[in-house]
């Protein structure tokens, strides 16, 4: 089978080639999706009396098979087919012949791939949500393990103030926290099918749009045609953002855990089995994941801003520049999820080393502690902050675990809220896992075939 546009010609070769780039490879994160929505595009083809119930049978049991070889690795796309459309079709073609020809009636590969990425976007919110609140949930675990740990509190890279163990990983918990919820709160955004919309202005024919959003589990239609088409790179750049926004947090705590892991600090140690080795000196015990968790989140911000850059001056309608937005789309988002993966593993198999940080807690770290006791006795803060400034040496001498916990305001030491924020963590859990319910019961629903969409 040719091209889906082809018409009488040959396209030159280093056209070909730099026309298709490797959008046939990327198409196979899209087989499923794509496979799905075709589905849905039959049986509103049959709704509207285009496709016979022997047609309609066909295509369905045609797709199914292509969602079994996706499964299996088997199903293939080359260069020569440009992406996953073509091939679908072409094999539809192939297995059933005339009814495989009808399957594009009435849609465009600009809806087709739409609709595609769509569904395939609309998961990953669910799935990187989820990943992204387990992460929240083993630092709880490891702050509720070391609540009560001291450990010195820095601004400015210098001696702060006490602080403890719990209430720097309950801190990039309620963070990672409420950027996983944020996240979420982009779902319906995606939750709506652009399929219908063809290249950009619809058809004359009386397609039935909200039948195929339903049969697909989408909650609505996105409504304008021309919007549909338009939408396409800010809803990856979108994603993308509040991809972006995690790994922000987790170079952070990446930084912290290489800092405090230092052997001159020794607050914590690194697992062995996730740090690797030099080739010249055998003594190494490198932070690699660590430190490529900070480039990584580099990597993820740059592809949200390649997507922008690439749409940002494009005129309405279907454009072929979109076909770029793809691969920092995947490999945006699918770096954001490992960093996470990541990072879970540094957490769950962190070690404390407990006397390290209690003698980090040098009495100068409790400065501003001994200007508070002192206005007990009187005076203004000023006055007595120029004193103890004036004469760190005589700040008398604190007890750590009695300093923490007596700091008892909301979110401090002594009143981290640990059960509060476990609390959110279930309610979000519990969210994603109704949604990825929802999502998987359309699938099977469209097909006893259909698995989850984003998966490696």
């Amino acid at each position: 089978m040719g091209k889906l546009w082809q018409k009488g010609y040959t396209l030159d070769a280093l056209m070909e080639d730099f026309t298709v780039g490797n959008d046939y490879v990327l198409d196979r994160n899209l087989v499923a999706a794509d496979c799905l929505a075709s589905i849905a595009h039959a049986r509103t083809l049959h709704k509207a009396n285009i496709l016979s119930d022997d047609e309609l049978y066909s295509l369905e049991v045609a797709l199914a098979e292509v969602l079994d070889l996706d499964k299996k690795g088997e199903f293939g796309i080359t260069l020569s087919d440009e992406d996953c459309h073509t091939a679908i079709e072409a094999y539809l073609t192939r297995r059933i012949g005339d009814a495989g020809k009808k399957i594009h009636t009435g849609r465009s590969r600009n809806d087709q791939i739409q609709t595609a990425l769509r569904l395939w976007m609309r998961e990953f919110i669910v799935h990187m949500v989820a990943e992204t609140n387990q992460l929240a949930d083993d630092l709880l675990t490891f702050a509720q393990n070391h609540e009560f740990v001291p450990m010195p509190g820095r601004t400015h890279m210098q001696l702060a103030m006490p602080s403890s163990v719990g209430m720097w990983a309950a801190s990039f918990a309620e963070e990672l926290s409420d950027e996983a919820n944020q996240l979420l709160q982009l779902f319906p955004l995606f939750d709506q099918s652009p399929l219908g919309s063809a290249a950009s202005y619809g058809t004359p024919l009386p397609l039935d749009r909200s039948f195929a959003a339903d049969q697909m589990g989408f909650a609505k239609v996105q409504n304008n045609v021309l919007y549909a088409n338009n939408s396409r790179g800010k809803f990856e750049a979108i994603l993308l953002d509040g991809c972006d926004y995690i790994t922000l947090t987790l170079s952070k705590l990446a930084q912290d855990l290489i800092l405090f892991s230092l052997p001159e600090i020794g607050y914590f140690s690194l697992p062995k089995e996730l740090c690797t080795g030099s080739s010249i000196m055998p003594q190494k015990r490198n932070p690699d994941g660590l430190e490529l968790t900070r480039s990584r989140s580099a990597v993820v911000s740059s592809c949200s801003q390649r997507v922008k850059s690439i749409v940002r001056s494009l005129p309405s309608g279907y454009n072929r520049d979109f076909q770029d937005t793809k691969e920092p789309l995947f490999s945006g988002t699918k770096t954001a999820l490992l960093v996470v993966r990541v990072m879970r593993l540094m957490v769950q198999r962190l070690q404390v080393n407990e006397t390290a940080l209690r003698a980090g807690c040098a009495s100068e770290l409790y400065a501003t502690d001994e200007v508070l006791r002192r206005l007990a006795n009187g005076g203004s803060f000023r006055d007595v902050y120029k004193e103890v400034g004036m004469d760190l040496e005589s700040v008398a001498s604190y007890d750590a675990d009695e300093t923490i916990r007596n700091r008892t305001s909301e979110g401090t030491t002594g009143n981290l809220g640990l059960e509060k924020q476990r609390a959110q963590v279930r309610i979000l859990q519990q969210s994603c896992d109704s949604k990825l319910g929802n999502l998987l019961g359309s699938y099977a629903k469209l097909s006893k075939e259909a698995a989850s969409l984003v998966t490696w």
